[in-house]
């Protein structure tokens, strides 16, 4: 309870630097922001020593909270959908384009060459060189039906 008593602007300096640097090792932005809380109590601590140690802490909870959760809007606010929504998704962009079997489809499984990758094809049985539109993609697999011209 003495401790609490003789709080200072180091103790609660103290307390933001531990929290910026395990915001360093990967709290998303939270830490940040409640280190930064930390250190705003410190900083009026230091400009208003006399200050009760029930009201700094109400304070830092105050500013805690209130940083947490601007943080949290401003991370919602930045989320915006993509104009390239298949990026990174490799085979999505196969979706509904046309392509020449290279192995044939016997039991449902064969191989499409697709610019210069050839991918698992799974689909109706097609011998080598008939053509497939891609209708879906499973993991590695391309889900192809039979172009019928």
């Amino acid at each position: 309870m003495n401790f609490l008593h003789n709080l200072s602007a180091w103790d609660w300096l103290g307390l933001g630097t531990v929290l910026l640097i395990f915001e360093v090792f990967g709290a998303g932005g939270y830490l940040l922001w409640i280190g930064m809380a930390a250190a705003a109590v410190g900083v009026l601590t230091f400009f208003i020593p006399e200050m009760p140690w029930t009201l700094q802490f109400l304070l830092f909870a105050l500013l805690a909270v209130l940083t947490a959760v601007y943080w949290w809007h401003r991370q919602r606010s930045m989320t915006r959908p993509s104009d390239q929504p298949g990026l990174n998704m490799r085979g999505q962009e196969l979706i509904g384009r046309t392509f020449t079997v290279q192995t044939a489809i016997v039991d449902g499984r064969g191989k499409i060459k697709a610019g210069d990758s050839v991918w698992i094809a799974a689909g109706p049985d097609s011998p080598v060189g008939s053509l497939v539109r891609v209708v879906g993609q499973e993991g590695v697999i391309l889900k192809v039906e039979a172009v019928t011209d």
